[in-house]
């Protein structure tokens, strides 16, 4: 075993329980991702969302055509740990202003892929180059109550890329460490009266934030696939 790999190893065994370190990760991201984009989406099934959370089983998915969408669930690894990368949305923005996200949005004709779009958007919202983006794979597609069905594509993101918001998107950008959005004791699930519909959601509380609804549904989605 090579100096280099001693020393990942040694870092790996005093982790804290329940704390992935970036080799394990990256290779539960290689056994656990699909590289091809999900295709789309069966008309008559039920993909996961918001409403899959109902505990009684009541709640229907947003009826289609579903409007495609794209994000990027941003990994930075930092000081032998990882952090998960989010923005707050603009306070002055016409649909969820204010709230926690990933960078991301539709997805535009000319994308060749949820890949390239996510890449695209988190240039344009944070000022993330793209060719400082490692693609990981995609996790499960998620429909927004909104009707947005949602393709998120994980990537290890270099921790010196520089970063600039775009004040008309994006409030403030920080991070939360993966092994607090990879505790399911973390995980609230809420409800609250949306267009005379009870909506169920999971929530996050970090500090004096929520993170919260879809953004908090593919977090857990993220814990699900990579972290247990």
């Amino acid at each position: 075993m090579s100096q280099a790999s001693r020393a990942a190893a040694a870092s790996e065994a005093v982790r804290p329980p329940g704390e992935v370190g970036l080799a394990e990760f990256l290779a539960r991201a290689e056994a656990r991702l699909p590289r091809e984009p999900p295709g789309p989406c069966d008309p008559t099934s039920n993909p996961r969302g918001d409403h899959s959370l109902d505990p009684e089983g009541k709640a229907v998915a947003p009826p289609g055509p579903h409007r495609r969408a794209a994000v990027l669930v941003p990994v930075v690894p930092r000081h032998d740990s990882l952090f998960v990368l989010l923005t707050k949305r603009s306070p002055h923005l016409r649909d969820h202003s204010g709230q926690i996200a990933f960078p991301g949005g539709k997805i535009d004709p000319h994308d060749e892929t949820p890949l390239h779009a996510a890449l695209r958007e988190a240039e344009e919202e944070i000022g993330l180059a793209r060719e400082r983006v490692r693609p990981l794979g995609y996790l499960d597609p998620y429909l927004s109550a909104t009707g947005f069905l949602v393709s998120p594509v994980v990537g290890l993101v270099d921790p010196t890329a520089p970063l600039a918001p775009n004040p008309s998107e994006v409030a403030e950008i920080f991070e939360v460490p993966l092994a607090l959005l990879t505790d399911p004791s973390r995980y609230e699930l809420n409800a609250l009266v949306w267009k005379g519909q009870l909506r169920h959601y999971y929530a996050i509380p970090f500090g004096e934030r929520m993170i919260w609804g879809l953004t908090a549904g593919i977090l857990h989605n993220l814990h699900q696939r990579l972290c247990v």
